[in-house]
């Protein structure tokens, strides 16, 4: 009698426990799955609502007007939309959508570039991305003066792209123009004052073998770096900067287009 009481008092004792332990496993089965929220939400989305650069938008050729084409770094992406505006109904102004860098992405990307289609007139330049300096881990923009630092492309190495780059456009068969490379100022981070120089000297060369037209824009910008660059040393251009060089390019390749149709 004794041993059935005290197995009663103990089941009585687990029943209410087993209760509160199924319960606690269906309210936790009933529990949506929550969704984990980013960290950061304004930063994730940040890339996503950067407003597109017109400079990017593909072209919609007009059927009849010469094919022309820009390649190059940043600088040609703010003078594109100038150039394009300049140019409207008289040629049709393409650009890769893309920085084009220093030389050595130009290897690996002008074939995809030019594409299958024909092109009258091909404006082009590298240079900005060769001479800055990279950190031993190609970290960007490091200290010139560090001697574990070094140029992303040397002025030999880029002397033998830069061959290679021109005999590649030679195929195409277009008007080609070399845009040489605007002054790097005194204070620029990661670049040396006069290297732009130093590197337009070997473009220069090159372009005298193959006879190519050399654009001054070098020549263009230096007397003027104070109102058409932007301050503290950057390499880059001001609205207006950007404004006149597109409207320089643009007179450059309406001469050449218009030699053409002479016959000259």
């Amino acid at each position: 009698m004794r041993h059935h009481f005290c197995s009663l008092f103990i089941t009585s004792l687990l029943i209410p426990s087993l209760l509160v332990d199924t319960t606690t496993t269906q309210a936790k089965a009933d529990t949506p799955p929550q969704t984990r929220e980013p960290k950061n939400p304004a930063k994730t989305n940040k890339r996503s609502q950067r407003p597109k650069n017109p400079a990017m938008a593909p072209v919609e050729d007009v059927e009849g007007l010469p094919r022309v084409l820009l390649i190059g770094d940043s600088i040609s992406i703010g003078y594109t939309v100038p150039a394009r505006d300049a140019l409207r109904g008289k040629a049709n102004v393409h650009r890769p959508l893309t920085n084009c860098g220093p030389t050595t992405r130009g290897l690996e990307g002008l074939s995809q570039w030019l594409g299958e289609t024909d092109w009258d007139v091909i404006h082009f330049n590298w240079g900005l991305h060769d001479l800055k300096y990279l950190g031993p881990n190609d970290e960007n923009l490091q200290d010139p003066k560090d001697p574990k630092n070094h140029q992303q492309v040397p002025p030999k190495e880029y002397e033998q792209n830069l061959q290679q780059l021109v005999s590649q456009l030679e195929k195409t068969g277009a008007i080609l123009i070399w845009r040489n490379t605007t002054p790097v100022p005194a204070g620029s981070k990661g670049r040396v004052e006069g290297d732009a120089a130093a590197y337009n000297a070997i473009a220069k060369q090159i372009m005298a073998e193959h006879g190519i037209e050399i654009h001054d824009m070098y020549g263009l910008v230096k007397p003027q770096m104070a109102t058409l660059m932007l301050p503290n040393g950057n390499v880059h251009f001001t609205k207006e900067g950007s404004e006149k060089l597109g409207n320089d390019v643009a007179d450059v390749i309406m001469n050449a287009l218009q030699k053409k149709a002479k016959g000259t």
